[in-house]
């Protein structure tokens, strides 16, 4: 009879171990830190909203209105010419063009795809058919594609003070 208990509080023992390491591995895994190019002012990835978010914000901002904010988003396009803008994927469709404050910086041309963090101004703005056109051009696109834009847009806007690009 003894050992029947000996035995069983062995195994008591032996389970409880184990079940304590398992836990200890769960509570050990560690996400990965992004490591950040940073542009312009120096800011940090913290507090910053999703697209998704910004997005909803936008929809409910007039021309002419803007909020401070930090956002997190893709890169579609960037300037061709010098990395002097560039557009986020939003979502939905949705894009928003992302210049860079007082023109003080620019960010690297071959950064389509990549997650940044822009803080700065958001708002929304009427954009007339020439700024188009000069954006179409640094785009890249062709003479037909420019000479087809005839109208104005309004545009969810983003002026950036500091930018940080996933590496």
């Amino acid at each position: 009879m003894r050992l029947f208990i000996a035995l069983f509080i062995s195994v008591l023992v032996l389970n409880s171990c184990k079940k304590k390491a398992e836990q200890e591995e769960n509570v050990n895994i560690e996400t990965p830190e992004i490591v950040y190019a940073s542009f312009g002012k120096e800011i940090i990835s913290d507090d910053a909203v999703a697209f998704s978010s910004m997005l909803n914000h936008y929809k409910d901002m007039n021309v002419g209105d803007s909020i401070n904010s930090k956002m997190t988003a893709t890169v579609k396009k960037v300037c061709q010419a010098k990395g002097c803008w560039m557009t986020l994927d939003l979502g939905e469709g949705k894009e928003a063009m992302v210049k860079f404050k007082d023109y003080g910086f620019f960010v690297p041309k071959d950064i389509a795809g990549k997650q940044v963090v822009v803080n700065g101004k958001a708002y929304v703005k009427e954009v007339p058919v020439d700024e188009l056109k000069h954006y179409a051009e640094d785009a890249g696109k062709s003479k037909d594609e420019i000479d087809a834009i005839t109208e104005s847009k309004k545009t969810f806007s983003f002026e950036a003070d500091g930018v940080l690009v996933a590496e």
